[in-house]
């Protein structure tokens, strides 16, 4: 429902990755934005796990529960004109009296505008939201009227991060998403979900990054589908990883990338832990 799209709107910058197969967060990532006297600190959560009971899952769906204890109003995002089980699942476990906005977001997919109207009605009958939002996340004026509607629920108190701050997460972690997120897109439906992206090596030397990385699947024919034919795909993925970092700190990346199998680590707490799932 573009989660992290729109997270990376609200903070103006890339920190939560993207792509077309489902559940691709898989942490807990903050995004911060200051604007006059006002701080937000956004938390994109992994969606909430409803079919696969493996220990990755359990992980994840232990840090949504935590994030929404920890936070002041909770953005609950939905694609305009939808809700299905899975959405009727995860409106349950909002806390009875925590501020809830409805953000029905890609609003500009609708080819028929005024089907939001009853939708809004329904909506309202499933949970008492304290605010509607019909946007598009990929409209910056959408984008600033929900900063702007957000901003009277925030607690008065000092800001939390510096006025620069982009995200509390480091850059070894965005190196280890990014990559992820170049995986994902590049081979689609066709690599199983339980994949994942080990730093092994993160050196900072002035300008210039020096990164080691290891993709973790669990089959050797999901090795096969990851480095391709004469190892292209793999090639792209890194090359496309690396200009995205470039970008991103505005610094020369050099970046190498390898393809390991472990089976079952994606139902191994040891693994899990070690690979940094919390």
């Amino acid at each position: 429902m573009g989660k992290s799209t729109l997270l990376n709107a609200l903070v103006g910058q890339k920190i939560s990755i993207t792509s077309n197969k489902a559940q691709t967060t898989r942490h807990r990532i903050t995004g911060i934005r200051t604007v006059d006297e006002a701080q937000f600190v956004f938390v994109d959560t992994p969606g909430f796990q409803t079919q696969h009971a493996a220990a990755l899952n359990r992980n994840l769906n232990r840090t949504v529960l935590a994030s929404l204890g920890d936070v002041d109003v909770v953005l609950f995002v939905v694609e305009a004109a939808r809700f299905g089980a899975p959405d009727a699942k995860v409106l349950s476990l909002l806390p009875p009296g925590k501020p809830a906005l409805l953000v029905a977001n890609k609003l500009d997919t609708l080819t028929r505008r005024n089907d939001i109207l009853p939708w809004l009605k329904t909506m309202q009958e499933k949970h008492p939201f304290d605010e509607f939002v019909p946007m598009s996340a990929t409209r910056p004026a959408d984008v600033e009227r929900l900063l702007g509607i957000v901003k009277p629920y925030l607690p008065e108190q000092p800001w939390l991060y510096e006025e620069d701050a982009l995200t509390d997460r480091s850059e070894r972690f965005l190196a280890g998403e990014l990559i992820r997120e170049k995986l994902f897109r590049l081979t689609g439906d066709e690599l199983p979900y339980n994949c994942t992206v080990v730093i092994d090596k993160f050196e900072e030397e002035g300008h210039l990054r020096r990164i080691a990385a290891t993709i973790v699947v669990e089959r050797d024919a999901h090795k096969g589908m990851v480095i391709g034919e004469g190892g292209e795909r793999l090639k792209r993925i890194g090359s496309e990883a690396r200009q995205d970092l470039e970008r991103l700190w505005d610094a020369k990346v050099f970046l190498e990338v390898w393809v390991k199998v472990r089976s079952g680590w994606a139902d191994d707490e040891t693994h899990l832990r070690s690979y940094g799932y919390e």
